[in-house]
């Protein structure tokens, strides 16, 4: 065995045992067990000293780098190791310990400084390991024979397998462990220092205890042969049972412990050897004979000089009882001696401290083991001899208290015999009660294990007969006999006479009292002890002493009087903590513990004692009542409290007004000066079980001031408290973080400031956070020097364990602190502590990452890991940095150990989870992960291949399909690295990528689970299987957006291809569709892992909407499948709006909806030319949707009324795009649900399902209501938004435009819009804010507004007429401003607003006659800015120039920014100015919009061109002369009146244009003939009705005829050349009128066919002005 392979070292196998590793299933533990029994056997002597023959197969072996084998030899110089095994430990140090890259080690060999310091580590190591083969054996002892251990059997067979020589082995090493020669510098190097030796002491003591306690183990379980026992005896006896070792000259005071610890076992094994329970039981049946140490001289011989060291103690006891048991006829003097030796030795507080010393470090099997062995030995001793030949009653009875700790022994104790063994005891307590109070409440204490003995003890205290009481002299009210023995009484009498009522015992007339002969009452006293027969409750006795205390509490007796209240308050505590239904019963005790607790803290020198006592029962109550006991605790003064109530945060934080309370007072004048701290552990468990007690939220902010006093007295500070007793520093710091740990675990709290908000602020922002902060940093060597100093390994709750559940529970709570504290722009002090870089690694980020060398216990790495991944995410600093040199080594350290098949899988998981978010946030850190070394390819581009630590060859391995489900592999590690790979695409991390995707199987491995079956959503799957192919899906889904599709991977291609063929999309489409009605089921069970199914839905969903633009690449052309699709997700959609109850089925309503809203536009096509099932499910789902439309706008408008009573809405208009209210957003369920109804809408094409609708449910008049109250308070921008683009979708059909305007929609939209654009400070310009013209925003909301009036209006026109006059009335100011506005500002969205005004008066201008008739003025003002507005489009389209450098100097929007022109030394990028052309050409469009449309209003504003040139009798004054007479060129300046020339000049520049855009869209071009048309007819309308004007000067008429001629003459020259050739006329001929040019000859008439009409109505016009 001795070459065993170095991949398994001792501490594997122990913490394989444990349970701390990947393999927990029973057969893998028995593998472990078969592979490596023998080394369990053979122990210590696995480890073989040097020799020849080892150093020359050592020599001899090739694999061996000699490097290794020449350290090896250093190493087995220095420990007295064999030389291969010693090579074998240095390779496992390499592989476990090591702390160094591999590429330092060489260095490290080479210099002698660090090879020495290397050679101490692993003799560390090495002792390590010796300890852990010893500790497997333990373990496997402690647990072989327990029913509830998971592993029981296999640890059972391999007892049986080590069982024969497990003793005679482990009596060898013991043996030659003591007598070994201490180690010199002579024969072992001069390394071998006295500090080292001393180590090398320490370590051999430790082996010591270790191979005693197997063999105490042992022999619990196995039979002692009497020769053992006396080869034993020997052996101890030689060995001073530990004192007398051969190397004692090297004990100091730091190994006494360890020394006692080989006495205790010693004396232990010899008892049990002696096999007392059997000696009893044989006593009972009266076969002492049968006994195996029935004449047994030799051992009587050697323990008869035993009596200089109280271990003999317990063996004399034990030989006393065996001899006088089985020889009762040799009672000789020689029994009598050691007895009284025994009694010497003081035997009794031995055993009381040998169990404590066990029972508080090490292994409880052990500890419980020797009680039960003592247990048996005090029972049968008490039994056999008289109780008073015992020594002090005392002592007996701690004695009996500490064996009475072991689990199962009250119950044993109640079930036998009561007049034996420990039961005599109790009676002869009893006997004394209640004269003394404490030995019988000690006893009973103990006999409290379960709820079974908790009711025994109460019955047996409500059922008392006896009343022992003390007199000084015979009193005058008994009678008594003749010889003084029989008392009785003549007179009753009050037992407390200062009690009253319940509170009091009375004594009736006639009791007989029993004289105690022979009892002394204490020491030097004279007197009676009489015991009367007098039955009463002892509980009510309880009562009354407590009473009794408070009376007495300011007087001298007040400490003797604590002493009888104490134990009554710690039984009290123990039964209600052990059986809470026995707390009714003892009310009148409990309710009397606040009065005590107020009295005994407010006297001088308070009975800490007690008060501890008192506030343990406190805890212990408030575990079950946290309300009732804050409410009775809160008046007594002992917690501190706040005299002034609390408000805000900085005063709450600064203090003022809160008092320490008694408690306070008490920790600075009692416990601080004295170093002992009982009060302050029950003070701070009492607030924790108070927090955890979820009280009330006025209730929990009473303890602001418990609280705050723990974080600005406590927490800061106690580190440098004065302690009398070691430990209890660890346990306070570990109490105050649980606290802490307790309040960030609540649930969040309304009112500021509360509970958690105090601890968050203090943590983030105090010295609190530091000494967080300062404990993390304790750093992994100090943990391990701490449990290394520990007497035994395999202990629970030493030192060491508490400072590793200190150190993890600061985690969870710096964790916790930067989770849930407010965002802000400045990092907090906590923050900044956190990600200091300090020189030389020593900053926290550096210790929190070296913590994954810390092997003890799992957790402590995890959490390290847990928190530096929250630390990766939230703190700008780069992580890679902070670990400076020790990063490779780190990083090497974290790869071992997700490497490691052993490991635990959640460490993996965590650490995977890190490097995850490390993909996006850390930079340089992942890089050092994934370690990819870099080669020129051969096309000169740079081709990467992984590195050997790289990341991503674990995260391959974990992809391997072969690898699914075995054990080092489970689903959550799987699903882990495949988060991880999706980082990686999602972060477009290309130098991985494409190392991955060159891998061989790399798509097949990944997307196995899209082809593996999972069970039905209803039934149980792990959540993270769905995680799993939510991941794949999603990398797919990167993939194929991202790479163009001829590049794609021809493996990625076919497992696309096998997708669609194994019919793959519709089983998935079936699950999500069930996953998506399971989880809306609404059922508490229905579904555990909604947030893994929301994944995965959102994964599906991606790849669904992907498809509809890549489907060749998907091979999702077959239309039943989509159609299929499409089904599913219709029913899923319809399933989650139905069942909306809660957040989750909203969220998923959501996205359901967006995805059957891209389904519907995308496939719209064939949707249509679908079977009739769809056709029926669409109005279905039309239905359900506006139920819920009409449910959540109810809501909202709930909602929104309760926000404008908290007055929280800001009056600033520019900040209402910040949505307020937490309903409304973008993907809110009313909002979506409202974008669905529209879409539903379009696809309905004459409008009958939305009628039917809107028959059945009152939909419309809640949207309006929920609109109406919107505006109102400018609150729910998307909501209104998206009511208005439904309300506009109705509009387009008669009947829906009906339905709206029926609804009232003028009452919800008119008036309550003027909100939306005037805010109260600013004034109504505010609103033309340059801002881009996509995001929500409220002058969106008005443009909305004005195209769902247009809209209406267009579709019912008379209908709907007064309504329209009605919002033109009410926002004229508004529609002027903007008709001015576009002189001044050019942005798009002002452009936007100002086309839909024109948009909606030129639907108006149709009803001309309504409008004179009720506005006339706004009338007259409309066709001025009309006018203005066309001048001013027609002068900017004419000159782009000026257009640009509007553009530039006004509107940083309006272009990119970029270098102005003016500044600009260097010429304009290419891209910068094909932007700005962009921008440019976007507004030229929008001004030719707004110009066509201004046009074609202007024309209704005029008389009808036929009407006047041929109706004479036409009325003139109806119309009013709209333009100027003049002819001039229009300038760009408002003074200018809009006049015949502006008319005229938009005719030449969309004509100037229209050969520009000839190449361009029709749409353009198209807009240009409308505007020229609209031109044309205005300017004629305008000129014939100022011809026929009588106001008209005859000369102004002449000037108009020929200006007229001559300039439309010229114009339809052009005109003509234009559409001859359909290309521009050249610019020569002028863009502006001239006067100068001659008038063609009327008889040209060579006009080509086909021309526009309106060309012929010019020249019409023209003939009829030159005649």
């Amino acid at each position: 065995q001795s070459d065993a392979a170095p991949g398994q070292s001792s501490r594997d196998l122990w913490t394989i045992l444990l349970g701390r590793s990947a393999l927990r299933e029973p057969a893998q533990i028995e593998a472990e067990l078969d592979r490596n029994w023998e080394r369990l056997l053979q122990g210590l002597s696995f480890y073989k000293p040097p020799s020849t023959s080892a150093a020359d197969k050592l020599k001899a072996d090739k694999d061996t780098p000699q490097a290794l084998k020449d350290f090896g030899l250093r190493i087995s110089k220095l420990l007295g190791l064999d030389e291969q095994q010693s090579v074998q430990i240095l390779q496992c140090y390499l592989q476990e310990d090591y702390r160094g890259t591999r590429n330092t080690l060489k260095a490290v060999l080479q210099d002698e400084r660090q090879s020495q310091a290397l050679l101490l580590k692993i003799a560390d190591y090495y002792y390590e390991q010796r300890l852990c083969v010893l500790c497997c054996v333990l373990h496997l002892l402690t647990y072989f024979q327990d029913e509830r251990h998971p592993y029981r059997a296999e640890y059972s067979n391999c007892v049986s397998k080590l069982e024969k020589d497990l003793v005679s082995n482990n009596r060898r090493q013991f043996e030659s462990l003591s007598k070994s020669e201490a180690p010199t510098w002579e024969t072992h190097g001069n390394l071998m220092t006295e500090r080292q030796v001393s180590h090398w002491f320490v370590q051999c003591l430790k082996e010591q205890a270790l191979l005693l306690e197997i063999l105490f183990l042992y022999y619990a379980y196995f039979e002692m042969p009497p020769n053992d026992l006396s080869t034993f005896t020997r052996l101890f006896k030689e060995q001073g049972f530990g004192q007398r070792q051969t190397n004692r000259h090297l004990v100091d005071k730091s190994m006494d412990a360890l020394v006692e610890r080989i006495g205790y076992f010693s004396s232990l094994i010899l008892v049990e050897g002696m096999d007392i329970d059997f000696l009893h039981k044989c006593a009972l049946e009266d076969r002492t004979e049968q006994h195996q140490f029935y004449d047994q001289q030799d051992i009587c011989k050697m323990l008869l000089t035993f009596s200089d060291i109280s271990h003999h103690g317990p063996v004399l006891l034990a030989w006393v009882l065996l001899r006088h048991t089985l020889r009762p006829e040799e009672v000789s003097s020689v029994i009598r001696r050691l007895g009284h030796t025994t009694l010497q030795l003081g035997v009794f507080q031995y055993l009381t401290n040998m169990l404590q010393a066990l029972g508080s470090t090490g292994n409880n099997c052990t500890a419980s083991t020797a009680r039960m062995c003592i247990y048996g030995l005090l029972s049968f001793v008490i039994t056999s001899f008289e109780e008073e030949t015992l020594g002090s009653q005392q002592h007996l009875i701690n004695a009996a208290c500490e064996v009475l700790a072991a689990p199962s022994l009250a119950e044993l104790f109640w079930e036998s015999n009561p007049n034996m063994g420990l039961g005599v005891i109790l009676d002869s307590a009893v006997g004394l009660f209640p004269y003394k109070t404490g030995p019988l409440l000690q006893l009973l204490t103990a006999l409290l294990s379960d709820k079974s003995t908790a009711k025994k003890v109460y019955t047996f205290l409500d059922k008392m007969s006896f009343y022992t009481e003390a007199y000084k002299h015979k009193p005058n009210d008994v009678i008594s006999r003749e010889d003084g023995t029989l008392w009785r009484r003549h007179t009753p009498k009050l037992l407390y006479p200062l009690g009253v009522g319940q509170t009091n015992l009375q004594m009736p007339q006639g009791c007989f009292g029993q004289v105690c002969e022979g009892k002394q009452l204490s020491v030097g006293e004279q007197g009676f002890l009489v015991r009367w027969e007098y039955s009463y409750s002892s509980w009510t006795l309880f009562t009354c002493e407590i009473e009794m205390l408070l009376h007495v509490v300011s007087t001298a007796d007040v400490l003797a009087h604590c002493e009888r209240v104490k134990p009554i308050l710690d039984l009290v505590h123990k039964i209600i903590s052990t059986d809470w239904t026995v707390s009714d019963c003892l009310l009148p005790l409990t309710s009397r513990i606040y009065m005590l607790l107020q009295r005994l803290t407010s006297v001088i020198n308070p009975p800490v004692n007690v008060i501890t006592s008192c506030v343990n029962c406190l805890i212990a109550l408030a575990a079950r009542q946290p309300g009732k006991v804050w409410s009775s605790l809160h008046h007594t003064g002992f917690l501190p409290f706040a005299s002034t109530p609390l408000t805000n945060m900085a005063q709450t934080i600064s203090a003022e007004g809160m008092k320490a309370g008694n408690y306070g007072n008490l920790l600075v004048l009692i416990e601080q000066p004295r170093g002992e701290y009982s009060v302050t552990i029950a003070f701070l468990r009492l607030v924790t079980t108070l927090v955890k007690g979820q009280l009330g939220s006025t209730q929990s902010r009473g303890l602001i001031p418990c609280v705050l006093l723990v974080l600005k007295e406590m927490l800061p500070a106690y580190h440098k408290w004065r302690y009398n007793t070691y430990g209890v520093r660890e346990r306070i710091g570990c109490l105050i973080l649980e606290l802490v740990h307790a309040i960030l675990n609540l649930s969040q709290e309304g009112d500021a400031p509360s509970l958690q908000s105090l601890c968050i602020y203090s943590l983030a922002n105090t010295e609190a956070g530091q000494a967080v902060v300062n404990i993390m940093g304790v750093g992994v060597d100090t943990i391990n020097m701490v449990l290394a100093a520990q007497p035994s390994s395999g202990g629970s709750e030493g030192p060491g364990q508490v400072l590793i559940q200190t150190v993890k529970l600061a985690f969870s709570v710096t964790n916790n602190v930067i989770r849930l504290k407010p965002q802000s722009d400045t990092a907090s002090p906590l923050e900044q502590a956190l990600t200091q870089h300090g020189g030389h690694g020593n900053n926290l980020i550096a210790v929190l990452a070296k913590y994954i060398y810390h092997k003890h216990d799992p957790a402590l790495p995890r959490l390290a890991i847990q928190l530096l991944k929250r630390l990766a995410t939230v703190a700008p600093m780069s992580v890679y940095a902070c670990l400076g040199s020790d990063a490779a080594a780190i990083r090497d350290a974290f790869l071992t150990r997700l490497q490691s098949r052993t490991e635990d899988m959640r460490i993996k998981v965590t650490i995977l989870e890190f490097l995850t978010v490390a993909v996006e946030t850390q930079p340089g850190l992942i890089e050092l992960f994934l370690n990819l070394e870099t080669k020129d390819g051969s096309d000169g581009a740079k081709e990467f291949s992984l590195g050997e630590w790289s990341c991503l060859s674990v995260v391959l391995e974990l992809l391997d399909s072969k690898q699914q489900g075995k054990y080092w592999c489970p689903p959550l590690l799987h699903r882990a690295a495949l988060a991880f790979l999706h980082a990686l695409w999602q972060d477009r991390r290309d130098s991985a990528l494409s190392v991955l995707r060159t891998k061989e199987k790399f798509w097949d491995n990944l997307t196995t689970p899209l082809f593996g079956n999972l069970p039905p959503p209803s039934e149980t799957t792990e959540p993270c299987v769905l995680e799993s192919c939510a991941f794949v899906m999603k990398i797919i889904a990167l993939e194929i957006y991202y790479v163009v599709s001829g590049v794609l991977d021809p493996s990625l291609k076919a497992a696309l291809e096998s997708f669609s063929s194994k019919r793959r999309y519709e089983f998935w489409s079936d699950y999500v569709r069930d996953l998506v009605c399971v989880a809306c089921d609404g059922e508490e069970e229905g579904l555990r892992s909604l947030s893994e199914s929301q994944i995965l839905i959102s994964a599906w969903r991606t790849l669904l909407i992907l498809s509809t633009s890549h489907s060749e690449v998907m091979h999702l052309k077959d239309d039943t499948v989509r159609q299929k699709l499409f089904m599913d997700v219709l029913e899923g959609t319809k399933a989650a709006l139905l069942m909306s109850q809660s957040v989750f089925c909203l969220r998923l309503g959501s996205m359901m909806v967006t995805l059957l809203l891209i389904l519907l536009k995308q496939w719209k096509r064939w949707i249509q030319g679908l079977n009739g099932q769809s056709i029926t499910q669409l109005p279905q789902l039309l239905l359900c949707v506006c139920e819920m439309v009409q449910d959540e706008a109810l809501a909202l408008i709930d909602s929104t009324r309760h926000t404008i009573q908290r007055g929280d809405v800001q009056e600033d208009s520019m900040e209402t795009d910040s949505p307020h209210f937490q309903k409304d957003q973008q993907d809110s369920v009313c909002v979506l649900a409202l974008h669905l109804s529209k879409e539903l809408c379009r696809a309905d094409e004459d409008g009958e399902q939305w009628l039917q609708v809107v028959r059945k449910l009152p939909v419309l008049p809640s949207v309006l209501s929920a609109l109406e109250l919107s505006l109102r308070s400018k609150q729910n921008l998307y909501f209104t938004e998206a009511t208005l683009h439904l309300l506009l979708t109705l509009a387009r059909t008669p009947q829906g435009a009906a339905a709206v305007a029926g609804a009232g929609v003028i009452q919800s939209i008119c008036l309550p819009l003027l909100s939306v654009y005037e805010g109260p400070a600013n004034g109504a310009t505010q609103a033309f804010v340059r801002k881009s013209q996509d995001a929500p925003s409220w002058t969106g909301v008005y443009r909305l507004s004005l195209s769902l009036m247009e809209s209406l209006l267009k579709t019912l026109r008379y209908n709907f007429i007064n309504e329209a006059l009605d919002f033109v009335g009410v926002h004229q100011e508004r529609i002027l401003q903007c008709l001015n506005a576009v002189r001044t500002v050019q942005s798009l969205a002002c452009l936007d607003e100002a086309d839909h005004t024109v948009g909606f008066l030129l639907q108006l201008s149709n009803f001309c006659k309504e409008w004179h008739f009720h506005l006339p003025q706004l009338l007259r003002d409309v066709q001025v800015n009309l006018c203005y507005l066309c001048q001013t489009c027609t002068y900017l389209l004419h000159s782009k120039k000026m257009l640009h450098h509007y553009l530039q100097a006004k509107n940083g929007e309006g272009l990119p920014p970029g270098p102005h022109p003016q500044h600009a030394v260097q010429p304009a990028s290419k891209e910068q100015e094909e932007a700005e052309s962009k921008a440019l050409q976007a507004v030229q469009c929008s001004l030719l919009k707004i110009l066509s449309k201004t046009l074609a209003t202007l024309q209704h504003f005029t008389p009808d061109c036929c009407q006047i040139l041929l109706d004479q009798s036409m009325d003139l004054a109806e119309y009013r002369t709209l333009f100027v007479l003049s002819f001039t060129t229009p300038a760009f300046d408002s003074d200018v009146a809009p006049s015949f020339g502006t008319l005229m000049a938009t005719i030449n520049v969309a004509l100037s244009m229209l050969g520009e855009v000839c190449g361009v869209g029709l749409s353009s071009r198209s807009l240009l003939m409308f505007s020229m048309e609209n031109c044309f007819y205005v300017l004629i309308s305008q000129a014939v009705r100022c011809l026929k004007d009588p106001s008209v000067l005859p000369r102004d008429k002449q000037r108009l005829k020929q200006e007229l001629s001559s300039e439309l003459s010229t114009l339809l020259s052009t005109l003509f050349r234009f559409f001859r050739r359909g290309s521009p006329s050249s610019p020569a001929s002028g863009l502006l009128p001239s006067a100068q040019t001659k008038p063609p000859t009327p008889g040209s008439k060579a006009t080509p066919e086909g021309q526009e009409p309106f060309i012929q109505l010019v020249q019409a016009f023209v003939r009829h002005v030159q005649r």
